[in-house]
């Protein structure tokens, strides 16, 4: 599976962002997706995910109300939906997944294949 982030960009406080994640080849459509970032000095930490039917999400409560996660499994692309954007959500995001069912989302370690990541900045 290969994992092609893009989206991300330079914003304002209080804007608004779509990141994508399209993903190819063998079982791009199965399996969840996970989005994380990681900023300047700081650990990888878990942003969103979204199960491969997409009938349950997960989300950092950081971002809790804020992001949207939501896939078109059609297209075999996943979207991080980012309202009201903040200076401390400025980060490389990555997504990424998992090549089996039942793994824990939330957490980095089970995920099998990363996209290259796209920078996020948010000016206060």
């Amino acid at each position: 599976v290969q994992l092609q982030a893009s989206g991300g960009g330079l914003v304002q406080a209080g804007d608004s962002l779509t990141l994508s994640c399209a993903a190819s080849g063998r079982d791009a459509s199965n399996y969840g997706v996970g989005w994380f970032r990681q900023a300047p000095g700081k650990e990888r930490e878990f942003v969103a995910a979204t199960t491969w039917s997409g009938r349950n999400s997960y989300y950092a409560d950081s971002i809790k109300g804020r992001f949207t996660i939501s896939r078109d499994n059609a297209d075999n692309t996943v979207y991080l939906r980012m309202n009201s954007l903040k200076p401390g959500d400025t980060a490389v995001y990555y997504c990424a997944k998992p090549r089996v069912y039942g793994i824990d989302l939330t957490q980095g370690s089970p995920y099998s294949y990363w996209g290259q990541g796209t920078q996020v900045t948010v000016s206060s």
